[in-house]
């Protein structure tokens, strides 16, 4: 029944995410005077298109030294922000949740969904300021400022979220105590004693490693691929 319940309230606060994000991108088309829909037969297409693309790459997880085997970093969020780049925060979002739904029928989940949740609301909270920061004003410099923002605000949401939420979540739902799973950090860094100090010296350096690996990539190759992905001819 918790699980259920777990599941339950993740379709929610999913739901509340694309809400938000549909609402925010509205205002913001209406001060830029853009009369383009929020959502079109071709960019549902292109979201399920860059789900699927997202959903493979978060398959392929690299582990990493500083933090246990269940902390890994997949660049799934890399499609993801070009296409929030190219079509707004709700294509974001929504891709988001895609990639989820479909990388749970390829690969089950083995962390008793936290691990996919945590997955979903640390990829918003990069994906969904950055493209709204772009969304706002279209330029390089804007992008900078986008994908540099959206890569602190994921370090830091990540980190509270896993200190505060899902590690006690994951410790609840798989039957495990909250200190072994603290053990399995001290054994790596001797310098992780308690929750605290495990999201800082393990989940923040792993989302500031993500993000800057997807920011880069992303600020390189989104402006030749913007006029394929529109459908635009040179």
């Amino acid at each position: 029944m918790e699980n259920v319940l777990f599941i339950v309230e993740a379709l929610v606060i999913a739901a509340a995410l694309v809400l938000v994000a549909y609402l925010i991108e509205k205002l913001i088309k209406k001060k830029n005077q853009d009369s383009e829909r929020v959502l079109s037969t071709r960019k549902v297409v292109v979201i399920g298109v860059f789900g699927a693309l997202a959903a493979v790459l978060m398959l392929f997880e690299i582990p990493m030294p500083f933090a246990p085997s269940f902390y890994k970093l997949d660049l799934s969020e890399l499609p993801i922000l070009i296409n929030a780049f190219a079509y707004g925060p709700v294509a974001g979002v929504m891709t988001e949740l895609i990639k989820i739904l479909l990388k749970l029928i390829m690969k089950p989940s083995s962390t008793a969904f936290v691990g996919e949740l945590a997955n979903f609301l640390v990829g918003v909270s990069f994906v969904l300021p950055a493209s709204l920061i772009y969304l706002w004003k279209k330029n390089k410099k804007s992008a900078l400022l986008a994908c540099v923002a959206g890569t602190l605000i994921m370090t830091v949401f990540g980190t509270l979220l896993n200190a505060v939420y899902l590690l006690p979540t994951f410790a609840a739902l798989y039957g495990m105590p909250l200190e072994a799973i603290i053990g399995m950090g001290t054994q790596i860094n001797s310098k992780i004693t308690d929750v605290t100090s495990f999201v800082i010296f393990a989940v923040a350096p792993l989302n500031l490693i993500k993000g800057f690996v997807v920011s880069l990539v992303t600020l390189l190759i989104y402006k030749p691929l913007s006029p394929i992905l529109k459908g635009q001819r040179k």
